[in-house]
């Protein structure tokens, strides 16, 4: 697999400001909310030879496994804002997505369908029926289902919650990931200093686009990393080209982060903002699993990819040349975010049995 990849023309000055304080002040107006934890993890800084290491951590994020309802819920509040009449919304997912679209969607009194690609797993499935969303099961991957969703435009009363956008002048998607900055503003007022490296997985961006422009717009500015799976590595791919390009993508337990081609919406952000990305296996997003349930941390597939990756970063030759334009070393404080929990319990139970 391609290991590491720098950005050939980064041009972080073009990198959207974040949004105001409106998205937190919306956040801490909403029932239970609380910010999520930032863990310092001492042992690993060490062992990595950096001088800090603090890992923002999503498992508990208005009650769900994951970071998706900070998005979820501004997009739907912009919505409505726009649309009162609204009766039903749309999205498609792998899982997480979902899950926060239909409880956003119940909170305010809507009905949600969420499409899903053929292979999300059925517990995945589950626990979005739990939320009170219909099901709607489509026959290829997670862009088919993102098409499946989309047909919500001509529905009366009904809206497409996507947060991704393969059309720049659909805003929604961009609402999401403005909805994502108050994990970046709470890991800034927990902190007590700036961090000097971000690292963000992928997907299809909405997540990176806000830590980018958190990163970029830090003072002094902080260098953002991406994250992805070595058989999904869109971003990386449209990197190299200068453009957003599609991708096979045979699979990967790291199911939020297994995506074809870069939001447009979010493309922008990475093409300017991203110093580079890290590609790492399955196998090692399972190990991070590991350690971090070692230190007391619940982190999925796609959450402990930030540790899989910043430890490639530091130890795999092939990324030396990124390492070096991060500034990487002793006096470096790092932000890692586990995006989410065990989202499907059984496959959590049996990666940290090593089965």
């Amino acid at each position: 697999m391609t290991r590491a990849l720098l950005n050939p023309s980064p041009a972080t000055a073009r990198v959207a400001v974040p949004g105001g304080s409106e998205v937190l002040a919306f956040h801490r107006g909403l029932p239970g909310y609380a910010p999520t934890p930032l863990r310092a993890l001492p042992s690993e800084a060490a062992a990595l030879g950096l001088g800090a290491l603090l890992l923002k951590d999503e498992n508990g994020r208005f009650g769900l496994p994951a970071f998706k309802i900070s998005g979820a819920s501004w997009a739907l509040e912009r919505l409505l804002a726009e649309q009162p009449g609204l009766r039903m919304v749309w999205a498609a997912s792998e899982g997480n997505h979902g899950r926060a679209v239909a409880r956003a969607a119940a909170q305010r009194g809507l009905a949600a369908r969420i499409f899903l690609p053929a292979r999300t797993s059925q517990a995945r499935a589950d626990a979005i029926a739990a939320e009170g969303a219909e099901i709607v099961r489509v026959d290829g991957h997670y862009e088919q289902a993102v098409a499946a969703a989309a047909e919500a435009a001509g529905t009366p009363g009904a809206a497409t919650l996507a947060d991704v956008a393969y059309d720049a002048s659909d805003r929604v998607a961009g609402w999401v990931s403005d909805g994502y900055s108050t994990v970046f503003a709470e890991a800034a007022e927990q902190a007590g200093g700036a961090f000097d490296v971000v690292l963000c997985q992928i997907g299809v961006g909405a997540f990176a686009a806000a830590a980018i422009r958190f990163a970029c717009h830090q003072a002094p500015p902080a260098i953002a990393i991406g994250v992805e799976p070595a058989t999904a590595a869109c971003a990386m791919a449209s990197l190299a080209a200068g453009r957003p390009v599609v991708i096979d993508t045979p699979g990967t337990s790291m199911a939020g982060l297994n995506c074809a081609t870069p939001s447009y919406a979010a493309w922008p952000s990475l093409r300017d903002g991203l110093t580079g990305c890290v590609a790492i296996s399955d196998a090692e997003a399972h190990t991070a699993m590991r350690d971090l349930g070692a230190m007391g941390v619940v982190a999925g597939d796609c959450g402990a990819a930030s540790l899989a990756a910043l430890r490639a970063l530091v130890r795999d030759p092939e990324c030396a040349e990124l390492a070096r334009s991060a500034g990487l070393g002793p006096a470096s404080r790092v932000l890692l975010v586990s995006t989410e929990g065990a989202t499907d319990p059984d496959a959590y139970a049996r990666t940290l049995e090593g089965t």
